[in-house]
């Protein structure tokens, strides 16, 4: 939502240059530098074939239980353990969130504070907006437009851009990010990373209420 998370949402690696505002952990897991170029020259040629590439609808989780209410479960502080794994799967960054989340009326705020496995820190702060219909709206500071998000049984589909600064250029890379109810305290969330509709890793983390 990291939440964000976060994006939101820092680098994989110590060779990505640190970002002056708020960013979510998960965002930046996405360009090794040694990789960079090979990655991104592939995109164009892959997008193609990820076109045809369905996603799921959040209706079809409509009948799942526990029901998931944002406004209930990020209420007060969330505590989150998560990795970043890049195309091949392989775990190149781990981290530790904690959530304090607010609402006033439909609006929420969820401030986040990441801890990484190298001692580095850093925060982001989304805005939720409730909608009608189970939907959700989202802004930080890293976000391109809005996010869009629909809750619909135990599950939450949040999508969103985010503008990732690297090596001085900017690169807006898409989040398909899925969070799933267990029971009152606990969350599973997963996130895709996506450019040109090609997959570039994905960050996993636990959600647990205190």
């Amino acid at each position: 939502m990291n939440h964000t998370t976060p994006s939101l949402l820092p680098a994989p690696d110590a060779t990505v240059h640190p970002q002056p505002q708020p960013m979510r952990a998960r965002q930046s897991a996405i360009l090794n530098p040694a990789r960079r170029r090979t990655v991104l020259g592939g995109l164009a040629a892959g997008a193609a074939l990820a076109s045809g590439c369905a996603s799921v609808d959040p209706g079809s989780y409509a009948a799942e239980r526990p029901l998931l209410d944002l406004q209930t479960y990020f209420n007060g502080t969330v505590d989150a353990w998560g990795v970043f794994q890049d195309r091949s799967g392989k775990v190149v960054r781990r981290f530790t969130v904690v959530m304090r989340c607010s609402w006033a009326g439909d609006v929420g705020t969820l401030d986040e504070d990441f801890t990484y496995s190298d001692g580095t820190t850093e925060k982001r702060i989304w805005t939720l907006r409730k909608l009608p219909d189970g939907r959700y709206s989202g802004t930080a500071g890293d976000v391109v437009g809005q996010a869009q998000g629909q809750v619909a049984g135990n599950a939450f589909n949040w999508r969103y851009t985010l503008a990732l600064k690297v090596d001085g250029r900017t690169w807006n890379v898409d989040f398909d990010d899925w969070m799933y109810l267990i029971d009152d305290r606990v969350m599973l969330n997963r996130a895709t990373m996506s450019k040109f509709g090609v997959r570039l890793g994905e960050v996993l983390l636990s959600f647990t209420r205190r």
